[in-house]
């Protein structure tokens, strides 16, 4: 009897680990819609006031971000996931002189954790399966990035502007992932 259960959730688990992992098409259509999600609620936030244009900052965006180059999913996988956790910690960081509503700082961690949650599972068989062609140097250059942007955000106490102009480089993150996004095919 316990080995039949046990034979059921392996046979279970195997099947829905490379159901999981081979559903790109699935991937694609749920980050999207999240994106979105994401983006929209990002745009709920209070706007830069004029005067927050002197704390503009140039923050040395990875070329691999600006240029629209060639990903395989696997690649597109490992990058979007670094992103996010990188976005999600910024966004737990201290935003209370900022005057945004917690409810939706609260709904778009959620979502973030959602599309970290979904991408989770294919990025560690990525890893184990070493199938990325995606080198340290894109790793490191996207790392360097957000920790220019914490930097940055300490430095200026976590201010309204520092994070009003912190919000405009999350938000063409957000464009990046959602072209990263056209990557995830079967």
């Amino acid at each position: 009897m316990t080995y039949r259960c046990l034979l059921q959730m392996v046979l279970l688990l195997c099947l829905s680990t490379t159901a999981l992992c081979r559903s790109y098409s699935l991937l694609r259509f749920q980050q999207r819609r999240s994106l979105e999600v994401c983006q929209n609620l990002l745009w709920q936030l209070p706007s830069t006031p004029q005067h927050c244009l002197e704390f503009r900052m140039d923050f040395q965006m990875p070329e691999e971000m600006k240029q629209a180059q060639q990903f395989r999913k696997e690649d597109a996988v490992l990058v979007m996931y670094e992103m996010l956790q990188h976005i999600f910690n910024i966004l737990t960081r201290d935003f209370s002189s900022t005057g945004w509503s917690e409810t939706i700082i609260e709904h778009l961690l959620e979502e973030l954790y959602g599309q970290m949650n979904r991408l989770e599972p294919i990025q560690k068989e990525i890893m184990q399966k070493q199938n990325s062609t995606m080198g340290d140097t894109t790793d490191l250059h996207l790392r360097k990035y957000y920790f220019t942007l914490g930097q940055y955000l300490k430095s200026k106490e976590y201010n309204r502007c520092a994070w009003a102009v912190v919000r405009v480089q999350i938000l063409r993150n957000f464009s990046f992932l959602k072209r990263l996004t056209g990557y995830l095919c079967d």
